[in-house]
């Protein structure tokens, strides 16, 4: 029987033990850090400015750019101050309130690239009926539900953590809390928490994406069976291209990290695609609508090239 003590905090090992790399990590991250709430920030008022962007389309987008703001925001802080500190520590009560909130963002995400799709569907499939079926209300509404139901999928997972028995090495081998590397150092009974991590995070990720495939899938066969034009076809599906590789983007690692069995060397892979979506997808989010769609590009132009202008004529 091992000895069961109270843990009042975790070392977090972080991205590397190599000293000499740390700075170097410090420099990348910052500079994604940044991107992230100046490129995240920019659609988020834009979303709110233009009135030509007062659309189903990019109230949802305007979500997301805040979703991104608050996903990155709840790791990549910690991660920078630890690359620059010596003891890389975090308080258990910090630990498990990092591990809410990184569920809760993530599962919010999940779920609102699934409504995103179906506002897609609507407008492709429904041209006509699109502005009753995608109402404000409505958008509101699903916004809500979004947000709202991943609040549950992350208190669960926080709840079942906390009351862990932690008796072995307090070293967390990850960069941030996460329940996979909080299990390994766990003492008690893990199976109902790697039961529920598969599924109920299994449920909310996975049941969007296919959520999200069904209703890209919907588009195709409706597009070909009225119209039977490839031509029609390309144009209605490069309006979405944008949303499906975010898509890719976000699914795929989440869906490695969560889904698939954990195995001795899971740890590192896992800190590896952590990266990915908790750093990478939500910066390349902003960078990805905004090169693909030409209505955000114009705004942006609108809004933020007006104002420069202004600024520069004043200092001259």
């Amino acid at each position: 029987m091992e000895n069961v003590t109270t843990v009042n905090e975790f070392l977090l090992l972080g991205l590397t033990s190599v000293q000499q790399l740390q700075p170097f990590f410090f420099v990348i991250f910052l500079i994604i850090y940044l991107i992230n709430l100046v490129g995240n920030g920019a659609i988020l008022v834009i979303a709110i400015l233009e009135p030509k962007l007062h659309s189903p389309m990019y109230f949802f987008l305007g979500n997301l750019s805040c979703l991104d703001i608050c996903y990155s925001s709840v790791t990549l802080p910690k991660v920078l101050i630890n690359l620059l500190s010596a003891r890389r520590t975090i308080s258990f009560l910090g630990c498990i309130t990092q591990l809410y909130f990184f569920h809760f963002l993530g599962s919010t995400e999940a779920v609102l690239l699934a409504v995103m799709a179906f506002d897609r569907f609507a407008a492709i499939c429904n041209p006509l009926r699109y502005p009753v079926i995608m109402s404000p209300k409505v958008c509101i509404l699903l916004a809500a539900v979004a947000w709202i139901t991943s609040i549950f999928n992350a208190l669960v997972h926080s709840v079942m953590t906390a009351h862990l028995n932690f008796c072995r090495s307090q070293e967390l081998n990850h960069f941030f809390c996460d329940v996979k590397p909080l299990l390994e150092l766990a003492c008690s009974n893990t199976l109902l928490n790697q039961w529920l991590l598969f599924v109920v995070t299994g449920s909310v990720s996975m049941g969007a994406f296919f959520l999200t495939l069904l209703s890209y899938l919907y588009i195709i066969c409706s597009l070909l069976l009225k119209h039977k034009s490839c031509r029609i076809l390309h144009k209605a599906l490069s309006t979405c291209a944008s949303h499906f590789t975010v898509v890719c983007l976000f699914y795929g690692p989440v869906g490695f990290t969560y889904i698939r069995p954990a195995s001795a060397t899971s740890m590192t892979q896992d800190r590896m695609v952590a990266i990915v979506y908790s750093a990478v997808t939500p910066v390349l989010n902003p960078l990805i609508y905004t090169l693909r769609n030409k209505e955000v590009r114009l705004a942006l132009k609108k809004t933020f090239g007006s104002k420069l202008f202004k600024d520069c004529r004043q200092h001259h």
